[in-house]
């Protein structure tokens, strides 16, 4: 079969059996041609594999440690693993860990045992998707880690405070990976055109800025999607090793709508909504639309963003604007009543109301203090004088008596609402911005001090 192979810089016949390295290279994604053979040739995680960084220290006494890479998809953590492996001269072991079981890591741990004793080589376990490990599986890994058996190299895009239990946790450090700037996909794209051993440096594959701008945008920070962007554009679209120019207009057909990465169940979706709501707190329109466009386009439950901001609305806005709290019900009505795209309408509505709205979480605060109260309490009889009267048979028993009616007094007469052991509690303070400063001088007014 004849085909033009970057490996070996010319048209050249492929035997369909060949499984030679040259031959494997020449059906590879360009993603895979193009990984770093060397720690420095990483790009943009200088922070954790640099000189003067834990992980470079260790790299250089030869005192590597058992550790877990934490960062979005794309930024290189398979990349770093199997690098440290070759730097170590360790056996390198790959683990799935959807895949994987207690058995799997046994047998693993014993060949690493066998290659220790009699090869004094290293193991490195490399286990893909660690968060993914069942509480068995990490029982069983604990013991061969602690025990210096095998290094354990894990690699995750979800926060491992969160996956991984505490004493496997103790054992490990966790380095955290970045997503790469705009700078370092120019980076990723310009070397991957320019190679031309691993990349595509012979095909005369150029690109325009507004074709790099789409596809950094396109990408997030994820160097492995921006290479596979690429070498789809140029399977696609270059015929007979002519020049091709990959402009905006033709990335855009590779590209169509470009598809936010986000997990529903996982870190990030904590992140944005936590993002989301302390930029509506923060009184920012901008960031708090942002943030809501980030969930929308990322398939987020909308529900859940309207039950976000009907709490938000009483938790940090409160009596300030009481309005808030109808706006963000209503914005949760109507979605429900028209469900989405439309429904991402109200949402902004409430959104931008919301972040511009007057702040004030004494409504929490005051509940909170009267809960503590409740908890506290040895005694929760109800005063006499505010027992249930309407039964002609309790006042025998004293219930109802001294009530004063306030409308007798004209609308308000001082008397004990509280029991004797909180008489002088303070559970609501009135806050001074927006409606509140309405009710405090209301308060001011009834109790004049």
């Amino acid at each position: 079969m004849a085909g033009y192979n970057p490996v070996c810089k010319e048209v050249c016949v492929l035997d369909l059996f060949d499984i030679s390295p040259e031959a494997e290279d020449f059906y590879a994604p360009l993603a895979y041609r193009m990984r770093p053979a060397k720690l420095e040739d990483i790009i943009g995680q200088e922070h954790i594999i640099g000189p003067d960084t834990a992980l470079g220290k260790a790299l250089e006494l030869d005192n590597l440690h058992s550790f877990v890479l934490y960062g979005p998809p794309g930024t290189g953590k398979t990349t770093i693993a199997r690098i440290i492996a070759v730097m170590t001269k360790s056996h390198f072991e790959p683990l799935a860990a959807v895949t994987a079981g207690v058995g799997d890591i046994r047998k693993i741990a014993q060949d690493a045992a066998q290659r220790l004793k009699f090869y004094r080589q290293k193991t490195i376990l490399f286990v893909d998707e660690i968060h993914r490990f069942n509480k068995s599986q990490q029982d069983v890994l604990l013991p061969f880690v602690e025990e210096g058996t095998l290094i354990l190299a894990g690699a995750t895009t979800e926060n491992p405070l969160y996956e991984l239990n505490n004493a496997l946790l103790s054992r490990i450090k966790i380095y955290i990976l970045k997503s790469l700037s705009d700078e370092n996909i120019t980076e990723v794209v310009k070397r991957a055109l320019k190679d031309e051993k691993k990349g595509l440096g012979l095909l005369d594959v150029d690109i325009t800025a507004e074709g790099m701008k789409m596809i950094i945008s396109a990408v997030k920070g994820d160097a492995r999607m921006a290479l596979n962007i690429i070498d789809t554009a140029v399977n696609s679209f270059q015929v007979d090793e002519e020049p091709l120019l990959l402009s905006a207009d033709l990335l855009e057909k590779v590209l169509g709508r470009p598809l936010v990465k986000y997990d529903r169940s996982g870190d990030y979706h904590y992140d944005t909504i936590s993002a989301f709501i302390k930029s509506i707190r923060g009184s920012d329109p901008q960031a708090s639309l942002f943030w809501l466009a980030v969930m929308l386009e990322g398939g987020e439950d909308p529900k859940f963003i309207a039950r976000r901001l009907i709490i938000h609305a009483a938790e940090d806005i409160g009596l300030a604007d009481p309005h808030a709290l109808l706006v963000a019900n209503a914005a949760a009505s109507s979605l429900q009543f028209v469900g989405l795209p439309e429904g991402r309408i109200p949402l902004a509505e409430a959104t931008i109301y919301l972040a511009t709205a007057p702040k004030s979480n004494s409504s929490k605060t005051a509940i909170d203090r009267a809960v503590a109260a409740v908890r506290n309490s040895s005694d929760l009889t109800v005063p006499p004088h505010l027992a249930d009267s309407s039964h002609s048979g309790v006042k025998r028993l004293g219930k109802g008596s001294g009530y004063k009616y306030p409308p007798a007094f004209g609308g308000y007469v001082p008397q004990q609402y509280l029991p004797d052991h909180l008489v002088d509690a303070e559970f609501y303070t009135a806050g001074d911005e927006g409606y509140e400063k309405i009710i405090q001088a209301f308060l001011q007014n009834l109790n004049p001090r």
